[in-house]
């Protein structure tokens, strides 16, 4: 498996093409252990689409209350249903999460293939985020099912702000709206005009950024665009989730770029931009 995920990715570079498999959900990934298959997990009897580590029943019994809700509200932000089943695997030891999710200092991540695994932290000293960062998450989840993970196609700041504001300002919580938009004012922005392709994808630090102000910064875009125009906010959305182009689609349903579409998006006053959510006074 690890010869050919490096292959495809070594193909993919040197082709300039956002994918080369029949499956558009092929996955990306860094490093072949976060494909290996998930053991010592056992299903929470309650609900079968809960996996929990020996000895975290009570924090999987603490998902699976969340889960419904959460999931119907995924799936009313996507205007889809979830493609396939949803399996949620719960870790107690932070050993247990970091043997599968291998990007340091998450609390909740979906890994290859399509898998939602939680870090003890949600069920300790971040308790409070369960919900948001499961909402998160599954919005994540819910796109990875129908289009894959980890490749070009959707922009970071529109994947990343999609699910903050389905999540209600879930993992954009550490800064406000109000440090987002100064941010903005003094030159330091997402810049819509730099499109990702494959082996690069513009994350905070192509802005010069930090994580919680990209992630505040992506949510209040993508609030701004559903604002503006709901159905044609829909209609890019269902596109998306048919494998369409972002950019194709974006001119296709608007007409023009998300540069001019948005130009107003972080400026304060604008009338579109009202408060999304509150932001944490807990920093990570």
């Amino acid at each position: 498996m690890s010869n050919l995920v490096a292959a495809v990715l070594s193909s993919s570079l040197l082709a300039g093409c956002a994918s080369l498999m029949d499956d558009p959900r092929m996955l990306f990934v860094s490093d072949p252990r976060a494909l290996q298959p998930m053991e010592g997990f056992s299903q929470l009897p309650q609900d079968s689409r809960v996996w929990f580590e020996p000895g975290a029943e009570d924090y999987a019994n603490r998902v699976a209350e969340l889960l419904d809700k959460t999931i119907n509200k995924v799936e009313s932000a996507h205007y889809l249903a979830f493609a396939e089943p949803v399996q949620i695997y719960v870790c107690g030891t932070e050993a247990c999460f970091k043997r599968y999710v291998l990007t340091p200092k998450l609390s909740a991540a979906v890994v290859p293939d399509n898998r939602l695994i939680l870090s003890p932290n949600l069920n300790e000293r971040e308790s409070w985020r369960l919900k948001p960062l499961m909402l998160h998450e599954l919005a994540h989840l819910h796109l990875g099912q129908r289009v894959g993970h980890y490749h070009s196609n959707v922009p970071v700041w529109f994947h990343e702000g999609w699910a903050s504001l389905t999540a209600d300002g879930g993992g954009a919580e550490f800064a406000t709206d109000e440090q987002a938009y100064e941010a903005a004012q003094s030159g330091k922005r997402i810049d819509l005009s730099k499109r990702d392709v494959p082996g690069m994808r513009h994350k905070a630090s192509a802005f010069d950024l930090n994580i919680h102000i990209f992630y505040r910064q992506a949510m209040l875009l993508v609030k701004s665009l559903k604002q503006q125009d709901a159905g044609r906010f829909k209609r890019l959305a269902l596109a998306l989730q048919n494998n369409q182009d972002f950019e194709i689609a974006f001119w296709d349903i608007y007409g023009a770029g998300p540069q001019t579409i948005l130009a107003d998006a972080l400026v304060p006053e604008s009338g579109d931009n009202k408060a999304a959510a509150p932001a944490s006074n807990n920093q990570p």
